[in-house]
């Protein structure tokens, strides 16, 4: 791909088209991720999967991605912006139950309050799956859920061609104590890429 400037296993970055880098996580993004799982809106829809919103919750984030990478069952992300200013964090994507026999994996990203309605979501969304497609994980499908409700990742999904499969009932404990059912959506290595370039998206 003519927009990837390096590739490994795991710590692909991107500039070019999606105006994006994106970069494995480090030590000095502690405060992104704190106000990234302490937002409200982010806990309304995964507080029950994701750490507590402290400080020794970010640092949990941080250990265990670094964990699932080296045991190869995940890899996520740091999305940088260049256009909001050098190596400035906007939000996070990632492959996670990832299964090579099955070539098969799940994904997911969430963008910090004050860089949302800017594209960022999708086109980190798309720079991830286009890598997971046609980079080093090779990969045959990617899944997507999303609690019922949750309408924006619902927009991220369907602008990423992201085609909505159906409904799984009870899928997914919620932040009020109940199961929540989810849409789940999927794209296959096959299916035509939308152009969420960051000129077509502005």
């Amino acid at each position: 791909m003519d927009d990837m400037d390096e590739a490994t296993a795991w710590g692909p970055a991107w500039t070019g088209e999606f105006d994006l880098a994106l970069r494995p996580w480090g030590d000095g993004d502690l405060d992104a991720v704190l106000r990234g799982i302490a937002d409200p809106e982010f806990r309304r829809w995964n507080a029950i999967t994701v750490p507590t919103p402290d400080e020794d919750g970010a640092r949990a984030f941080l250990e265990r991605r670094a964990a699932e990478r080296g045991r190869g069952t995940s890899a996520s992300f740091a999305v940088t912006a260049p256009a909001e200013g050098p190596g400035t964090v906007v939000g996070s994507v990632a492959l996670s139950a990832i299964d090579n026999l099955h070539r098969s994996a799940r994904v997911s990203y969430w963008v910090l309050p004050e860089y949302r309605g800017r594209g960022y979501a999708a086109r980190a969304l798309e720079a991830l799956t286009r890598w997971a497609f046609h980079g080093e994980p090779r990969l045959h499908r990617l899944e997507l859920g999303h609690a019922l409700g949750n309408d924006a990742s619902c927009r991220v999904a369907e602008r990423c061609s992201y085609g909505l499969e159906g409904t799984l009932r009870g899928a997914m404990p919620g932040s009020d104590g109940g199961m929540w059912d989810i849409h789940l959506h999927a794209r296959l290595a096959m299916d035509p890429a939308p152009d969420l370039t960051a000129r077509a998206v502005r």
